[in-house]
This record gives structure tokens, C-alpha cells and sequence, in this order.
């Protein structure tokens, strides 16, 4: 792979590096020769196969689903690279039609034809439940003392069974995709941002050159979708006011496929259901960016940087309605009009622009609470992952490993 580098823009906040976007020359830049200085370009990076895949090796990419098409799932899995460990989360529904059961047929089968280390569990197993009770992690956990159905709960799932499992990077990728081929480069970014980190603490996030949809017959390439350029208004507002410079530096508010490197994943607060993307980046801010009090001395000495590189291939997922994109819309928004560092100015605009949505969709689905509050989970890395490994190889009825 061949990018920009380094970044043509940088902006710092605190400890933290936000880098600008960065774009792709070649997906594939061949096989590098022996190093020649005369021949390396001071704005350009090139990735090797080999360099890639000894960061594949130490790569879980982590594949949360939700009552998917099968087909889909089995087409994300082929684009993923070999060396990877694919970590699946599901969610689906056991009853009336056991769809959990469908996949795991399908990821068995699938694997007789393809040597890939696949683990997936279910994430409203029961005994996973009891396994963070047990190890008193008890903010995944609802009322019932069940985990809940969040997709940052999935996350979190997978962050775990990742570092158990000894990795040092984790990438997200969503279950959706309907080019393999476009999962393939996610997983090459990812590992390319890894490498061109300079500090352990990363955060690899990817921008869509388009999301195509159909219009009236004509097939367009819009360069947002309507929760990322709101996102990316908010979050940018934020930086500006932080600042005291109007920038637009943000634009992965809403990158469903992302990585972070463990040592930052385990360190970081998750916020519940569709909130998850939007706050790490307000997470990373609250607790390294200077603007609040920090316990974590150690990482503000080395920093941490955020990666934001756009792909050649069109992102083009299954289209979920407009109720559930009101619902992501909301959530994401909420988590930053929440944060302790947004301003009131910014506050009040966030309101304004979830009022007109709460108008806009007040005939056709349930009222938008503007007021919500999200569920903020600790950092996974107050589990004992001895303990945790311990109890779900024994007594998890769903995790199953493959390969």
C-alpha cells in the first residue's frame, strides 16, 4: 500500500495527534526492494506485503452482527487477509428462527475451504453474562444482569476475547459490506496506520471515498452520509472551539470500521448502542487532550495519534431505514452534547438540529429523547483476562474456535 505521508496536517490537542486525511496511491505497491535513500519520496509511504502481514499476525479484526444475511457475513470473511484472527460477535436472534445457529454452520463450512483462525460467540450467552459478573465488570451489564445489546457492548466482547487471545491490534469491521474487495483494504489501512504510528496509543480510522446509492434510477456517489457529515460538523465545531481556529480536520465522526491499538482500546470508556464511534473521540479528548484532569501520566507522555485514510473502494452496506438511522443520528449526536468539553454554544446547536429531527420524524416513529443519557462502560483493563479466558473457554455454550 502507498499513501501520504507523513500527513499534510496535524492537529495537536493535549497529547493528542489528529491527523489529517490521507490518501491511498496504490492499494497494492508490490513487493519493496532492498532500501535505496535515493529512491524514497518524502511525502509518500510504502507498505510491503511482508511489512503488512507481520502487523496482520498481531491483528484481530473484530466483526460485530446483527441478524445479517448470511451471504454477506461469508463475503466479508473471504476479504479479510489469512494471517488476521477473525473474532465474530453476534447478536442475532435465537427464536423463533435460530440465526446464531446459521452462522456458525456457515463459518464451519466456510472454513473447511478457507485455513482462517475464527472465533464467535453470542453475545447474550448466558455464562458470558455470569463471566462478568463473576469478574464484577458489571457496567456491560443490564438490570437483568444480561449483557446488554449494544454494538459497543459486541465491541468490548471482542476487544477481550482479542487481548486473551495475545493481540496487539484490533479492527473493527462491520457485517454489512457488500465488497469483499473493500474489507480487504480496511484491514490494509488498518495495518498500514499501525505502521506508521510512532507511539503505542493508535487510532486508525477510515473515511469512505463514497457510500453509492440509487437515485431516481441513476446511481450516485454521494462523499457523506447524512449521520457522518453531522458528526463531523459537531465534532469539528468542538476542535474549533478548543482551538480558538475553525478547522475541519474531522472527518471519521462515524467510522463504523476502525482499529485501535490494544494499549489505547483497554485504556478508553465505552459509551452504549451507536454512540461508540462519535466517543472515542470525545473520550480521547476528555482524558488526553489537557482540557480535564488525567490519571493516566504514563500515556500523556507518549501520546496518542489518530489516523484518518480514505479508501479507493466505495463503501456500499445494507440499507437499515429511516427509524434506525434517526436512532444513530440521535445517539451520536447525544454523545457529544454530553461531554463534560463541549461548550454551550455547541450545546445548544446540537439541541436545535435533534428538535428539527424530533419534528421531522414526529408522525412516523417513536419520540426522540434529546435528553438521553448514554451508558458509559469502564476500560477493560480492570479485568483480569486470565480470569475472563478461564471462564468462557469453560463454561460459554456459544464460543466456539475454529482453526
Amino acid at each position: 500500500m502507498r499513501l501520504d505521508y507523513p500527513p499534510n496536517y496535524t492537529e495537536r490537542i493535549g497529547a493528542v495527534s489528529i491527523h489529517a486525511l490521507q490518501k491511498i496511491y496504490e492499494i497494492d505497491s508490490g513487493k519493496m526492494p532492498k532500501f535505496n535513500g535515493l529512491h524514497q519520496h518524502q511525502s509518500i509511504k510504502a507498505f510491503g506485503y511482508d511489512e503488512l502481514s507481520s502487523i496482520f499476525q498481531e491483528l484481530a479484526i473484530v466483526i460485530p452482527v446483527k441478524n445479517e444475511k448470511i451471504s454477506l457475513l461469508e463475503g466479508v470473511l473471504s476479504g479479510i487477509p489469512n494471517e488476521c484472527l477473525i473474532i465474530i460477535v453476534s447478536n442475532s436472534q435465537r427464536t423463533p428462527v435460530d440465526r446464531f445457529a446459521m452462522e456458525v454452520e456457515m463459518v464451519r463450512q466456510y472454513s473447511s475451504f478457507a485455513d482462517k483462525k475464527i472465533m464467535i460467540i453470542h453475545q447474550n450467552d448466558p455464562e458470558l453474562a455470569n463471566t462478568f459478573k463473576k469478574i464484577k465488570y458489571r457496567s456491560i451489564l443490564n438490570t437483568k444482569s444480561q449483557v446488554r445489546s449494544g454494538k459497543a457492548e459486541g465491541m468490548i466482547i471482542g476487544i477481550l476475547l482479542a487481548k486473551m487471545h495475545l493481540k496487539e491490534y484490533i479492527g473493527f469491521i462491520d457485517s454489512d459490506n457488500y465488497f469483499p474487495g473493500a474489507v480487504n483494504e480496511y484491514v490494509k489501512i488498518f495495518a498500514a496506520g499501525f505502521g506508521m504510528a510512532t507511539t503505542p496509543y493508535s487510532n486508525i480510522r477510515i473515511s469512505w471515498r463514497s457510500k453509492p446509492k440509487i437515485v431516481n434510477n441513476s446511481l450516485q456517489f454521494p462523499r457523506w452520509g447524512r449521520i457522518s457529515e453531522s458528526s463531523n460538523k459537531y465534532l469539528n465545531a468542538l476542535i474549533s472551539h478548543i482551538t480558538g481556529f475553525e478547522r475541519e480536520i474531522i472527518t471519521t465522526g462515524n467510522a463504523g470500521e476502525h482499529a485501535l491499538s490494544m494499549s489505547l482500546a483497554e485504556n478508553l470508556n465505552y459509551s452504549s448502542g451507536y454512540s461508540v464511534e462519535p466517543y472515542e473521540f470525545i473520550n480521547i479528548l476528555e482524558k488526553f487532550g489537557g482540557l480535564l484532569p488525567s490519571n493516566n501520566p504514563d500515556i500523556i507522555e507518549k501520546g496518542i495519534e489518530i489516523f484518518q485514510i480514505e479508501t479507493r473502494n466505495p463503501h456500499f452496506h445494507e440499507e437499515k431505514g429511516n427509524d434506525h438511522l434517526a436512532g444513530m443520528m440521535q445517539e451520536s449526536l447525544l454523545a457529544i452534547n454530553n461531554s463534560k468539553i463541549c461548550n454551550t454554544e455547541l450545546t445548544r446547536e446540537i439541541n436545535d438540529h435533534l428538535l428539527m429531527l424530533q419534528v421531522k420524524h414526529n408522525n412516523d416513529m417513536t419520540k426522540l429523547n434529546f435528553k438521553k443519557k448514554h451508558l458509559i462502560m469502564d476500560p477493560i483493563k480492570i479485568i483480569p483476562i486470565d480470569k475472563f479466558a478461564e471462564f468462557v473457554v469453560k463454561n460459554s455454550k456459544t464460543f466456539i474456535r475454529i482453526g
